[in-house]
């Protein structure tokens, strides 16, 4: 008879890093992360290698092992075969995630994850939101890539009116489900907010921490973000108008959730 892979249960969070080219961030950041969870009960670490070329894969292939003998949380890695891009990273990471929450962090190491557990809690707390998003304090990049990001989020703001004055801090922590029920593109992963409301959920932000980038090189330029951004925001403007949803659903009488 064939083997019936056993049925495995849900976890309460799953944090999701995409990475290329991080191996000498992917091992610091993961000590980190287990520090900071340690009184969170149970949890998974996924790495999502966007086809790194540098030795990522292999570092991670080494604490999958270690973690796998019962040392620490579960550590899954998942490898694209082609270079995809980051929000397909994140995408391919919540699906195979166990986590009912996701908590997202860049891997180049300048989120930090002792923010995780505020984000929880504010997701956890009474009538709380699907969706919290970081708000970095202050900015440790170099000043054109401020400037850059300043400019960007002051067009969203405009564009979108999604209350959101830093969609491009990496930590966030959303309800996995919720996620999954939004459509797919390239660069989701920057106007999460903006999708989250334009579907019916919950937003709200805290207040992060944000470290200077300490080992590698930053994979992007101001220049080509711009103009794939603009793109980007045009396209979720579209969805934006185009997106109805009902004030409320009412089957024999019975008002459901949306």
């Amino acid at each position: 008879m064939p083997t019936v892979a056993p049925v495995q249960e849900p976890l309460l969070l799953s944090v999701v890093i995409p990475v290329h080219n991080e191996a000498d961030n992917v091992l610091p950041l993961l000590a980190e992360i287990r520090t900071a969870l340690a009184e969170t009960g149970d949890y998974e670490v996924i790495f999502v290698d966007d086809c790194s070329d540098d030795g990522t894969a292999g570092r991670l292939a080494l604490e999958r092992g270690i973690a796998a003998s019962g040392s620490g949380a579960a550590v899954r890695v998942l490898r694209h075969a082609s270079r995809s891009g980051q929000s397909t990273a994140v995408w391919t990471g919540v699906r195979a995630a166990r986590g009912v929450w996701i908590a997202t962090l860049d891997g180049d190491g300048q989120n930090d994850p002792a923010d995780i557990p505020n984000l929880l809690n504010r997701a956890f707390a009474d009538g709380g939101p699907e969706l919290v998003g970081g708000l970095r304090r202050k900015r440790r990049d170099v000043w054109s890539k401020r400037v850059a990001t300043k400019i960007a989020n002051g067009l969203r703001q405009k564009v979108l009116s999604d209350g959101c004055i830093d969609t491009g801090c990496g930590i966030k922590v959303f309800r996995r489900d919720a996620f999954l029920a939004l459509p797919f593109f390239g660069a989701m992963h920057r106007f999460l907010p903006a999708l989250f409301q334009i579907h019916g959920y919950r937003v709200d932000y805290v207040e992060v921490n944000h470290r200077p980038r300490r080992r590698g090189v930053s994979k992007y330029d101001n220049l080509g973000r711009a103009v794939i951004g603009i793109v980007d925001l045009l396209g979720v403007l579209w969805l934006k108008r185009r997106t109805r949803l009902p004030a409320a659903i009412i089957e024999d009488g019975i008002e459901q959730a949306h």
